[in-house]
């Protein structure tokens, strides 16, 4: 089996030096996972991502403000946008749950990012938490992008449905090994094969077993397991399906 992680963020690694960067690698390579998206959430992060991207051959990047940065801008976002390894923009989008920064100025970020990914053919990683309503009234306005991922999918099947209709995939992560999460669990059984995504989100929302762990790429596998069974699908179609669409979301070479 090959897996895509396609949604990790390897700078906020234990240690986060290059070290523990090509340790978290190697152990996702024996896990199957052979490709991972390094998510950027400010134009310093994503900067470090896309470096890290040329250092690693398994590795691509994203650029983007996160909901929680939005009240610093988009200053030096765009220039970062020509390098060839950023491969969408994001992860970006309206965090209402903890409000670091005011709600007007997140969906004034955000409707921003989704024109970048517009203006520059890339694909749109899209955060939303206890946003559902703004988050699909900015992406009506300003337009949904081809190539959309809502990622650590946390709604249920009337938010699935919603973003399916959009044309929008649907990336799935640990949260569907949590016993609370009946209604992202109903999501994932839904979702049509062609819209699939598995991640860790890295180094955060760790599977079940490994709860009070930090999370790593190489438990996507462990994800995409459950996701499997959830679907009564073998773990390896599973796998093809998610290397599949996420080649096709991010552009990347198979």
């Amino acid at each position: 089996m090959r897996w895509t992680d396609d949604h990790c963020h390897l700078g906020h690694l234990d240690l986060a030096d290059d070290a523990a960067v090509v340790a978290a690698l190697a152990e996702a390579a024996d896990a199957g996972v052979t490709r991972v998206i390094d998510v950027g959430t400010d134009v310093a992060d994503s900067t470090a991502a896309a470096d890290r991207a040329v250092a690693h051959a398994e590795v691509w990047a994203t650029a983007g403000v996160h909901p929680h940065e939005a009240r610093h801008g988009l200053e030096g976002l765009e220039a970062l946008l020509a390098r060839p390894e950023i491969r969408a923009v994001g992860e970006c989008g309206l965090d209402y749950h903890y409000d670091h920064s005011p709600r007007e100025k997140q969906q004034e970020v955000f409707a921003a990012q989704v024109a970048l990914a517009h203006a520059y053919g890339r694909a749109l990683v899209v955060h939303t938490r206890e946003a559902w309503d703004d988050t699909f009234t900015v992406l009506d306005e300003a337009g949904v992008p081809e190539r959309t991922v809502f990622h650590c999918f946390t709604g249920g099947p009337a938010e699935a449905e919603r973003a399916l209709a959009l044309g929008a995939h649907l990336s799935f992560s640990g949260i569907v090994t949590f016993p609370s999460a009946d209604d992202v669990r109903g999501a994932a059984r839904l979702c049509p094969d062609d819209r699939l995504l598995v991640e860790t989100d890295a180094p955060f929302l760790t599977p079940v077993p490994h709860r009070g762990k930090s999370n790593r790429p190489g438990l996507v596998a462990l994800v995409g397991g459950r996701v499997a069974d959830l679907r009564g699908q073998a773990p390896e179609t599973v796998a093809e399906l998610t290397w599949a669409n996420a080649t096709r979301v991010y552009n990347l070479p198979d």
